[in-house]
């Protein structure tokens, strides 16, 4: 399969799955958390794919990890504030949310690879 743009990606996909599915988790959240807890996850979120879109629009390998990296880090950030999430009971413990996160950073992790190898 030729890959046309950042659309064609697996990941890109998956990491906006993960965005609409965060979305209506924090619906739930505090009211109060609205531009604290709330806001912050919903930006780790939408850096995922953004970041996977923003490197595979640059005309260079090396940028494209680059942002690769930074959305591995945002997914990090979000994996971190999901967690306090629970342990502020805002929500309940989902695995087969962490499950989906795990499986993104694997996808992430092996582009990067990928793409260094051709470097």
């Amino acid at each position: 399969m030729k890959i046309e743009s950042h659309r064609d990606l697996r990941v890109w996909q998956e990491s906006m799955n993960l965005v609409e599915r965060v979305y209506i988790i924090v619906r739930e959240f505090p009211k109060e958390e609205l531009y604290g807890l709330t806001s912050q996850i919903k930006r780790s979120a939408v850096s995922v794919p953004s970041n996977i879109a923003e490197g595979a629009g640059r005309k260079s390998n090396v940028e494209w990890i680059r942002f690769l990296y930074i959305a591995l880090g945002s997914l990090s950030e979000l994996e971190t504030q999901l967690e306090l999430g629970i342990r502020l009971q805002f929500m309940n413990k989902d695995n087969t949310l962490f499950e989906q996160i795990k499986f993104i950073r694997n996808m992430l992790s092996k582009l990067i690879i990928s793409l260094k190898e051709k470097e």
